[in-house]
């Protein structure tokens, strides 16, 4: 039994992202079949299918004959779900079209997890991780270790985005449905999953602040800094003031040419350059025990592959061990969210064709009838506290806002940690109406009590020993409002020796395995700019949320959700896992010039720009090294290379401001574009979904400047304005004045 019980889905996908986003959701309770065609396909020679496909059942149908055309319908006419990776042509072709599948199953909602969103002009591009991010230009958003141009980035960044957009959009139009009766489609695509992280790196604003328009320029290799080697030629990345350690602020102290000075990153007091020797005089396992002892946020740069031994994931059921008919006993990537009932590996990944006898099965499916008037967005009347900071909290209100939730942000009276920087704080707080309140005044708690009441779910990243001295747990909050959805994020994961520790998305690049794979074949682990575990963190929690917002509106049940860095950063690294010997299954790497996966995923430079290959058969990388580019013009190569029937794209360069400026885009729903409290007219990254002509995403709110909307709030909270003014006057309430 789980969340999802009795709901139904077809899998017509390979990628990573649709598989993975299914499996999610299988292993909260739906009955996920996967339809293969009548032969074994290639992706069931790649070792994640062991993880990306567990908990389904598999069934085999040539869909291009009329017998599995008519054995597909059956299923579908049972199903609640399908979700696939048809474009807009080849989904007509079949008859998969929205418009078509609507006229013949009118219960039916329907995901596609595309290259480019379905109502996009380039939506029948190949679905493929490689060719989404260049053809957006996110490659050319990190810097590249020996070389100028863009990087070729190993970490699946759009596919991992991707995974949550599909699951979460499904969960939203499951909401929809059995409030009013809706459905239709809950579409997205890779290049939305790599807009999640983009947020904080994209935009435009009509009167920026200087932080907002420097950003943070690749040039400057942000958190790289806090990369260090050690004496055993490892590495770890530090993300705490490493003079809190005594021995390296005794090192430091004694061997600096200049005073240690108080710096910019974490508020050390001392220089990087200051404390990079002093790891050179220890292995990185000394150094790792030292800062821990002393409660500094670090971790080893790991290779990839080793987050599969750590005993804190193992705790969390962030691994699991498999008994795979295929590979043996493994060790895979768990269940990356805590809810009730608990998300569980049902069995693992099926043999093809194994539930070949289940079609028929299904009862049909008929629309569910209701008299409620329709939704404009999934969320809408759904009321959401977030108390969250810095950007793995906070992220997930903001997709809830999207989605058509009322959503007001509970800061402290100073703000949040994070608006200083304002690009980043930018990125992750559009949507939402914002409340400047001192929740350690006494005079506030009734204030925070009228807010807990008021919600119907709370949400926030606060370190759980500070949450509860702010009454701001589960236990505190049910206490008030015991029909509450409460979600937590955390960075070890809600148990476990680590479940208290502070954590940053550096940390777990490092942990898992990305800081090294990505760098590329013997070069120092590379931090990514995009931020992008804290951005999976945050996806994970959101659709634990959602998960039990499903769950409440059919048991009347409120309960507690988590997700956390950790459990999230694990599910990245699935595309591969652990033998029973010790040794990984193999994936491949990537070049010391950070280019080329293989012979056939690659970039190549011409006269003019890049082009970004992806031959991914056998025939296509013979024909690949038939085609010679040398003196080709990019439009030369990707017309040369189409001639022989290589996948194939331009890398877009410098997109930050040009990506606004697509018309395509915009009507895409791609670019948000509204008015800021203090930055007038603001542009940002948009919609992460496309629900079609009924439902639509809410992009009307800016970010709120610190306090806009304090009295407005407290009184939708029910607060009197006597207290209200009383605690304007006091400081405990802040509002803003422009």
């Amino acid at each position: 039994m789980g969340v999802l019980d009795g709901v139904r889905i077809v899998d017509l996908t390979t990628a990573m992202a649709g598989s993975i986003a299914a499996m999610l959701l299988a292993e909260v309770g739906a009955d996920v079949i996967l339809v293969e065609g009548p032969e074994p396909g290639p992706e069931r020679g790649v070792p994640g299918f062991r993880t990306w496909n567990r908990s389904k059942r598999s069934v085999s149908i040539d869909r291009t004959t009329p017998e599995g055309a008519a054995r597909l319908e059956e299923l579908l006419a049972g199903a609640d779900v399908l979700l696939h990776e048809l474009g807009p042509k080849a989904a007509a072709a079949a008859g998969l079209d929205d418009a078509s599948l609507g006229e013949r199953h009118r219960h039916l909602i329907v995901s596609s997890v595309l290259s480019w969103p379905a109502n996009h002009p380039n939506a029948d591009m190949p679905v493929d991780e490689l060719l989404a991010v260049a053809s957006l230009g996110v490659c050319d958003e990190q810097l590249a270790w020996r070389r100028s141009g863009p990087v070729f980035l190993r970490a699946p960044l759009a596919s991992v985005g991707a995974i949550y957009t599909a699951a979460t959009g499904i969960v939203a139009r499951l909401i929809a449905r059995d409030r009013t009766g809706q459905v239709g489609p809950a579409h997205t695509s890779l290049v939305q999953g790599a807009l999640v992280p983009m947020g904080m790196h994209w935009s435009r604003a009509e009167n920026p602040t200087p932080p907002l328009a420097y950003g943070m320029p690749k040039e400057g290799r942000g958190s790289q800094e806090t990369i260090f080697e050690c004496a055993d030629g490892r590495h770890l990345h530090l993300m705490g003031d490493p003079m809190k350690v005594p021995a390296i602020a005794t090192y430091v102290t004694e061997h600096a040419d200049v005073a240690p000075a108080t710096h910019v990153i974490s508020g050390w007091t001392a220089t990087p350059s200051h404390v990079r020797d002093v790891f050179l005089t220890r292995d990185r396992d000394t150094w790792l025990a030292d800062v821990w002892a002393n409660d500094v946020p670090a971790q080893a740069c790991a290779e990839f592959g080793a987050v599969f031994s750590d005993e804190q994931a193992r705790v969390n059921g962030y691994i699991v061990d498999l008994d795979d008919p295929e590979a043996g006993r493994i060790t895979v990537a768990g269940n990356p969210l805590t809810i009730t009932p608990p998300q569980a590996v049902r069995w693992p990944a099926p043999a093809h064709g194994a539930d070949n006898g289940v079609i028929g099965e299904w009862d049909r499916r008929e629309p569910v009838a209701s008299t409620a008037p329709p939704l404009r967005y999934p969320l809408e009347g759904v009321k959401v506290i977030d108390f969250g900071n810095y950007l793995a909290g906070p992220y997930a209100p903001q997709m809830f806002a999207d989605l058509g939730a009322t959503v007001v942000k509970i800061e402290a009276a100073t703000g949040d940690p994070m608006r200083p920087g304002a690009w980043p704080f930018a990125g992750c707080q559009r949507g939402k109406r914002g409340v400047a309140l001192d929740l350690k005044a006494p005079d506030a708690r009734p204030v925070l009590e009228a807010a807990l009441r008021w919600a119907d779910v709370v949400h926030h990243n606060l370190r759980m020993p500070a949450a509860r001295r702010l009454g701001l747990d589960y236990e505190s909050i049910a206490a008030v409002n015991p029909d509450v959805v409460f979600c937590h994020t955390s960075s070890y994961g809600p148990t476990g020796p680590r479940a208290d520790w502070p954590g940053y998305d550096q940390l777990f690049q490092a942990q898992c395995g990305w800081e090294v794979l990505g760098a590329g074949d013997d070069n120092p682990p590379m931090w990514h700019r995009f931020g992008f575990m804290d951005h999976q963190c945050a996806m994970s929690s959101a659709l634990a949320t959602m998960l039990a917002i499903y769950h409440r509106d059919r048991t009347g049940e409120g309960q507690a959700v988590a997700g956390s860095l950790l459990g999230a950063g694990v599910m990245t690294a699935s595309e591969t896992y652990l033998r029973s010997d010790g040794t990984l299954a193999p994936i491949a790497g990537l070049d010391a010039d950070q280019l080329a996966m293989s012979d056939g995923r690659r970039f190549i430079e011409v006269t003019d720009g890049w082009v970004a290959v992806a031959a991914t058969t056998a025939e296509q990388v013979d024909a690949l090294r038939s085609v010679s580019l040398d003196g080709s013009s990019v439009d030369a190569a990707l017309a040369a290379l189409a001639d022989v029937g290589v996948p194939a794209v331009r890398v877009e360069l410098e997109q930050r401001y040009p990506f606004f400026d697509s018309e395509a885009n915009r009507r895409a729903g791609l670019v948000a574009d509204y008015r800021h409290a203090e930055w007038g007219r603001l542009e940002q990254p948009g919609a992460l979904w496309y629900f079609g002509e009924d439902l639509g995403v809410r992009l009307e709110l800016a970010p709120p400047a610190l306090g806009e909307h304090t009295v407005e709030c407290l009184g939708e909270f029910g607060v009197d304005q006597a207290t209200v003014d009383a605690l304007l006057a006091s400081g405990s309430a802040v509002q803003f004045a422009p």
